[in-house]
């Protein structure tokens, strides 16, 4: 029964945002998602993109949340998401929404009765987290703030949300491990310096006892799960394969190659 809800309110949702631009594209994907959710009800899942659908996502990540915890469960179904913007668009709002999960957002700039207005650096997330009064064990957390990612992430230590998903910088792939030096005022330019290469992200990950699952088709977001959670429902592809190349900024030769050049350079992890 729980399934059956969890699935209509996808297609309850996803319906009522459908838009004559793209009715076409929006129907498919959804009829994508429903066949692709049928034969992975009893099996492990290996091309979670085939479950990739937006809603208030940007890069379809409601879609692929919504099938990793169709196959783990929740223990608390409690978010934290920093890096929200105003919340129309981010990765939790549809979970908030439709499943009555509650939560933690935050962003350095925007303010709301739902929004704490609060610079996350890896000095502070923690005592912020201390101070809304997260959980230790919570079931998502959502990290998007275009700079120091990687190292907000690291600082993390006495938190362990089961699931993690972070922005990647996807011009830089597999086997590079790179990431912008700290700087806790870190300020994104519109250039390519900013975050972190997978490489980078998936050798942390690994060290804090998580598991690289997927990456979002446009070269966004990077999801990871907590290994122990990971058997007997997923099937764990190389990060060659995983990885997606960027699908955004400007082209060279026909390809996406990210924004503009940076005269700031990453750093060796």
């Amino acid at each position: 029964m729980k399934t059956f809800r969890s699935v209509l309110s996808i297609v309850v949702y996803k319906i009522s945002r459908f838009t004559k631009k793209n009715l076409l594209s929006d129907f498919f994907l959804l009829m994508r998602f429903l066949f692709s959710w049928n034969f992975a009800k009893d099996r492990k899942i290996r091309y979670i993109n085939k479950f990739e659908l937006r809603i208030y996502s940007q890069n379809g990540e409601d879609g692929i949340l919504q099938t990793i915890f169709y196959k783990i469960g929740t223990k608390n179904r409690y978010f934290v998401e920093f890096g929200v913007g105003d919340g129309n668009e981010c990765n939790t709002r549809f979970l908030k929404e439709a499943h009555n999960w509650k939560g933690l957002w935050m962003d350095a700039k925007y303010k709301s009765n739902d929004i704490k207005k609060e610079l996350v650096t890896k000095e502070n997330v923690e005592k912020l987290f201390k101070k809304y009064k997260v959980p230790k064990n919570f079931d998502l957390l959502s990290i998007d703030i275009d700079g120091n990612d990687y190292w907000v992430w690291e600082a993390i230590k006495y938190y362990k949300p089961r699931v993690v998903v972070i922005e990647y910088n996807s011009v830089y792939p597999p086997p590079i491990k790179v990431a912008v030096k700290y700087d806790a005022n870190f300020e994104r330019e519109a250039d390519n310096y900013f975050g972190a290469s997978l490489s980078a992200l998936e050798a942390l990950g690994r060290e804090k006892g998580y598991t690289l699952i997927a990456c979002d088709s446009n070269g966004i977001n990077a999801f990871f799960v907590r290994s122990n959670l990971v058997k007997d429902r997923f099937l764990i592809d190389t990060i060659v394969n995983i990885y997606k190349p960027p699908k955004f900024g400007l082209k060279l030769d026909g390809k996406y190659v990210g924004y503009k050049k940076s005269k700031r350079e990453m750093i060796s992890i």
